[in-house]
C-alpha cells in the first residue's frame, strides 16, 4: 500500500487552493455585486496562510516524492508575498469601485496567483516549480487584461501573454537539457551529482542559461525587461501595483532556490551571467528612466534597477550574498507599495492621472501625501537614513566581500544617476507650480501609505536587525544549514 504524502507543510497552499473556489463560487452564484466582501475574504485568506506559514514552514521538511520542501527561505519569502499581496488587493477594491471596474473575479484571479507564487517558492524541482509558475503567469496574464474594455488594458495583457510563453518555452527546454544530460530534475539529486569533482556536461550548461533567461523574464532583467514598460503603463493602476511587488518578489525568490540548491556548486559556470544580467538591469534602469514622463512607465524602468541591484547579491553566490538580497526585497517591497499608494490616489476631477507634471505643487494641495511620497524617492534612491540605503549597502557589501568590487562600483555609480529621476519627483512635488488638486486620499491608501512611510521612515531604528537575522536564517536554509 502507497504511504500517503505528508500534507502539513503544504496547508498554506491547500488552504489558498479551497479559499480560490470557494470565493470563485460565491461570486457565481452571488446576486449582487460582491467585490469588496470577496476582497476582504481573500485578504483574511492571506492571513490564514501567512499565520499557518510561519506555524508549519520553519523547520524543514520534504514532501511529495520530493517535489516540494518549506523551510525558514520559504517562510520568508512567503511571508513577504502574502503580505504585499494583500496590502496591494486591500488598496485596489476602493480604486475599482471609483473606475466602475469592481469585479469578483480580480480578488480571485490574485489569490490564486499567489498560490501559483507560494508552490514556486516551495518547489523542489523542476516539474513543481512548472506548475506553481504556470498557476501565476496564467492568472496574471488574465490581470493584466482586466479592463478588456480598454485599449491599453488588452495590448498590456496580449503582450504579457505573448512573452511570457517565450519565457516557458525557454524554461522547458533549459529544463529538458538538464534532464537530458544528468537523468533527474530533481534540485536534491543534482545537486549531489554536482558536488562530485567531474566535469560538467555542456549541455547542463546551454540548460542552465536557458533556464536563467526565462528566470531573467520573470524578474524582467535585462536584457530581458522589454515586457515590463509597456505592461505597466497599459495594465490598470492596481493590477501595476501588485506586479511590481508580489510577483516580483516570488520570481526573484524562485531564482535564489534554482540557482542555490541545484546548481549552487556550478557558480564559477553561471556567476558571470548573473553578472551581465545585474550590469544590464542597473544601467537600463538608471538611464532609460530619466525620460520618462509617465510615473507607471518610470516606476516600471525603476523595478528592472531594483533587480539589478538585487541581482549583485545572487551573483556573491554566497549566504552573506544571498541574505542581502532577502533584504532588499522586503525593503523594496515597503517602498514600492507606499508608491503605489500615491500614485492609485493621483485623481483630478473625478479621473486618474498618471504624469510627473500632475504631480506639480503637491507639497501646497496634499502636504502629508507630498512628504510621504519623498521619503519613498529619498529611500529608493538609497539616501541614508531611509531603508533604501541600508538595502543598496548589504547587497554591496556582499560583493566587495567576495572580491566583485567592479560590481559594486558599477551598481554605486548607477545609483547616482538613479537619484536623478527619484529627486525630479521631489523637485516637482516641492518646487514647482501646483496643478490640479488631487482628491482626498482613500482611507485603505492612507493606511498604507502610512506604514510604508513609517517603515522606511525608522528602519535603522526597529525592524533592521530583526529582518537582518530573519533573512540571514532564511539565507543558511537555502545552503543547508
Amino acid at each position: 500500500m502507497t504511504e500517503l504524502p505528508n500534507l502539513i507543510p503544504l496547508l498554506p497552499e491547500i488552504v489558498l487552493a479551497l479559499a480560490g473556489m470557494a470565493l470563485l463560487l460565491l461570486g457565481v452564484f452571488r446576486s449582487t455585486d460582491a467585490t469588496r466582501l470577496i476582497g476582504h475574504l481573500a485578504i483574511l485568506a492571506f492571513a490564514a496562510a501567512a499565520v499557518l506559514v510561519v506555524i508549519f514552514g520553519d523547520a524543514r521538511q520534504v514532501t511529495m516524492n520530493g517535489l516540494y520542501v518549506t523551510d525558514a527561505f520559504a517562510v520568508f519569502a512567503k511571508l513577504m508575498v502574502l503580505g504585499a499581496s494583500a496590502a496591494t488587493l486591500f488598496m485596489a477594491l476602493k480604486w475599482m469601485e471609483q473606475e466602475n471596474a469592481a469585479r469578483f473575479e480580480y480578488p480571485v484571479l490574485v489569490l490564486f496567483a499567489v498560490l501559483g507564487m507560494c508552490v514556486m517558492i516551495s518547489a523542489n524541482d523542476f516539474l513543481s516549480l512548472y506548475m506553481g509558475l504556470e498557476t501565476q503567469s496564467l492568472a496574471l496574464y488574465l490581470i493584466a487584461a482586466y479592463q478588456r474594455d480598454t485599449v491599453r488594458s488588452t495590448e498590456a495583457g496580449l503582450k504579457y501573454f505573448v512573452l511570457g510563453a517565450l519565457a516557458s518555452g525557454l524554461m522547458l527546454y533549459g529544463v529538458s537539457l538538464v534532464y537530458g544530460f544528468t537523468g533527474t530534475t530533481n534540485f536534491e539529486s543534482l545537486a549531489q551529482g554536482f558536488e562530485l569533482d567531474q566535469p560538467v556536461p555542456a549541455g547542463v550548461v546551454v540548460g542552465l542559461v536557458f533556464i536563467i533567461c526565462a528566470l531573467a523574464f520573470k524578474v524582467s532583467a535585462a536584457p530581458f525587461h522589454m515586457w515590463t514598460p509597456d505592461v505597466y503603463e497599459g495594465a490598470p493602476t492596481p493590477v501595476t501595483a501588485f506586479f511590481s511587488v508580489a510577483p516580483k518578489a516570488a520570481a526573484v525568490a524562485l531564482f535564489l532556490r534554482v540557482m542555490v540548491a541545484p546548481f549552487g556548486d556550478l557558480l564559477a559556470q553561471w556567476q558571470q551571467v548573473i553578472v551581465a544580467l545585474s550590469v544590464l538591469s542597473m544601467l537600463i534602469g538608471g538611464f532609460a528612466a530619466i525620460a520618462q514622463t509617465n510615473i507607471k512607465r518610470l516606476m516600471a524602468y525603476s523595478s528592472i534597477g531594483h533587480v539589478g541591484y538585487a541581482l549583485v547579491g545572487l551573483a556573491v553566490g554566497n549566504t552573506e550574498g544571498v541574505g542581502a538580497v532577502l533584504v532588499y526585497i522586503g525593503i523594496y517591497l515597503f517602498m514600492n507599495v507606499g508608491t503605489f499608494a500615491v500614485i492609485l490616489s493621483m485623481r483630478a476631477n473625478g479621473r486618474p492621472v498618471e504624469g510627473l507634471n500632475d504631480l506639480s505643487g503637491l507639497s501646497k494641495n496634499r502636504p502629508v501625501m507630498a512628504s510621504a511620497l519623498a521619503v519613498m524617492m529619498f529611500s529608493m534612491a538609497g539616501v541614508p537614513p531611509f531603508a533604501g540605503f541600508f538595502g543598496k549597502f548589504f547587497v554591496f557589501k556582499a560583493a566587495v566581500d567576495a572580491g566583485l568590487i567592479p560590481l559594486a562600483v558599477i551598481g554605486v555609480l548607477t545609483s547616482v544617476v538613479a537619484a536623478f529621476y527619484y529627486l525630479r519627483i521631489v523637485k516637482i512635488i516641492y518646487f514647482d507650480d501646483p496643478a490640479e488638486q488631487f482628491e482626498p486620499i482613500a482611507p485603505q491608501a492612507r493606511l498604507v501609505l502610512g506604514v510604508s512611510s513609517i517603515f522606511v521612515a525608522i528602519f535603522f531604528v526597529f525592524p533592521l536587525p530583526q529582518m537582518v537575522m530573519g533573512a540571514s536564517r532564511a539565507a543558511q536554509a537555502l545552503f543547508g544549514g
